[in-house]
């Protein structure tokens, strides 16, 4: 396919100031630089963020049971503040991330902890089911959707050049920690004092963490006079001048591009992307692993182990184990996605996958048996270890536009679970059973793990024929 340049047209380009060298051990240091360890204060600043963000993602499932009692509502009134606050969670990422690039990452970061904390306290003062929807679904939905993956890549973009694999694992660890540090905690405060305490609680989780991002998270490292970690003086001075553009030329639009209120810029992201075939690939094989992980799983596999006599205590610790070994899978991952092809790591995620969720259908019986409790450590090792090789390839073959790219991803993430929840309870309702729906699960995954290696190998560019950052096209990739 014909590749696009991206270049303004009629703008003379200039040749960016090599970086300084390093100062002298005695001599003072440039105007405007820090000694403070910034990369890793940012690092530990967004990790609380994720965390504190993900409080609200443990709220539905403790306290559907108590709002029915005290309320009356229906379970299916109650959901539907769950399913529209799943939606918005990645609805949201593509536009959060275009919002950091416009307006920056701290405005956006703790406006949409505000939402959260908000959206979590009001609840306690409501009467209806609509109001529920809006403060659960649209303003919780909206701000944890600013925080999340999306703002993981944009953390790792501008602050490592090396190792971002490893970090990506450790950021979107952050977002599980939040829910298995909430859950048991929240379960508890139900139990003991009643539902409002526990969702005062998660709104006073969010709000927390609005200072230290306020006041210790920085834009760039350029800001305090530093390079990303990791990264030559020569990318250091590209960034500077803000030369580090996308790599992928038929993707990325310019600053420019983005209108005031950073609406258009990702849907032209999208419609650039998704003229290439890698895209496609990505949001496909990213819409089945949200189906088979967060819609299937994480939404069925308590009612499928009851169907087979299982406790419900019982199915939830399994869950539970699951979400602790979630943890080391997703941190391995980044560290292996930095040393391997990020492509057969997708294609192997997304194979055992597959092959676990087959024999699943055999595995059930009324006690956690030792099968059952290896599937349970397998697949939480494997449950969200697709994230970093996946942002990997984002940022390999998008560049600068990578964040934004990763958030349409997200958006195909949760409605592959939406769609994956919605279908699975159809079958049940259908066949009596959840067998189908674990066979039909396996067989995605399988058709994942095609899909990443169809993504194809990128090939390697060269003077002649331009590279990152030059406005001249490169080959995107070779089969």
């Amino acid at each position: 396919m014909d590749k696009l340049d991206t270049t303004a047209p009629d703008t003379p380009t200039e040749t960016p100031d090599p970086a300084p060298p390093a100062p002298a051990a005695n001599s003072p240091r440039p105007r405007g630089t820090s000694r403070l360890p910034w990369v890793w204060i940012v690092l530990g600043v967004s990790f609380l963020a994720l965390t504190g963000a993900s409080g609200f993602r443990a709220v539905p499932g403790v306290m559907m049971d108590p709002l029915h009692a005290e309320f009356g509502w229906s379970h299916a009134s109650i959901a539907t503040a769950a399913s529209v606050n799943m939606v918005l969670y990645g609805a949201v990422s593509p536009f959060a991330a275009s919002w950091m690039e416009k307006y920056g990452i701290r405005p956006v970061v703790s406006t949409a902890l505000l939402l959260i904390a908000v959206g979590s306290a009001l609840p306690t003062a409501m009467g209806a089911p609509w109001q529920l929807t809006l403060y659960w679904g649209v303003l919780v939905g909206t701000g944890s959707g600013a925080v999340a993956l999306a703002f993981v890549g944009t953390v790792t973009n501008r602050w490592f050049a090396e190792h971002r694999g490893l970090v990506t694992g450790v950021l979107t660890a952050g977002s599980t920690a939040g829910q298995l540090v909430f859950m048991p905690l929240l379960a508890w405060l139900v139990e003991h004092t009643g539902w409002r305490l526990a969702s005062f609680t998660v709104a006073a989780a969010a709000i927390g963490v609005i200072p230290l991002v306020l006041f210790l998270l920085r834009e760039h490292p350029r800001d305090v006079g530093q390079r990303p970690f990791g990264a030559s003086g020569e990318e250091a001075a590209a960034d500077a001048v803000g030369t580090a553009g996308a790599k992928d030329p038929e993707v990325a639009p310019g600053e420019a591009d983005f209108n005031p209120l950073g609406v258009t810029g990702p849907f032209q992201v999208l419609w650039r992307a998704g003229r290439g075939r890698t895209f496609w690939m990505l949001f496909g094989g990213f819409a089945i692993c949200g189906a088979t992980t967060t819609g299937l799983v994480q939404t069925h596999f308590i009612p499928a182990a009851g169907d087979h006599m299982m406790p419900q205590t019982t199915a939830a610790g399994l869950l539970a184990m699951a979400g602790i070994f979630d943890l080391i899978g997703t941190v391995a991952s980044g560290w292996l996605t930095d040393r391997f092809n990020p492509r057969v790591l997708l294609f192997v995620y997304y194979g055992l996958r597959g092959g676990s969720l087959l024999v699943l259908p055999s595995l059930f019986d009324r006690s956690a048996t030792p099968s059952m409790l290896l599937f349970a450590i397998f697949y939480g090792l494997d449950w969200v270890a697709t994230v970093p090789p996946t942002l990997a390839l984002c940022q390999e073959r998008y560049g600068a536009a990578s964040a934004v790219v990763f958030g349409w991803l997200w958006t195909a993430h949760q409605v592959g679970a939406g769609a994956a929840a919605i279908l699975a309870g159809a079958v049940r309702d259908e066949l009596g059973d959840y067998a189908s729906a674990w066979y039909g699960a396996g067989a995605l995954c399988l058709l994942a793990a095609v899909m990443a290696l169809a993504i194809g190998r990128r090939a390697p560019s060269t003077p002649d024929h331009g590279g990152p950052g030059t406005g001249t096209p490169t080959t995107e990739e070779t089969v």
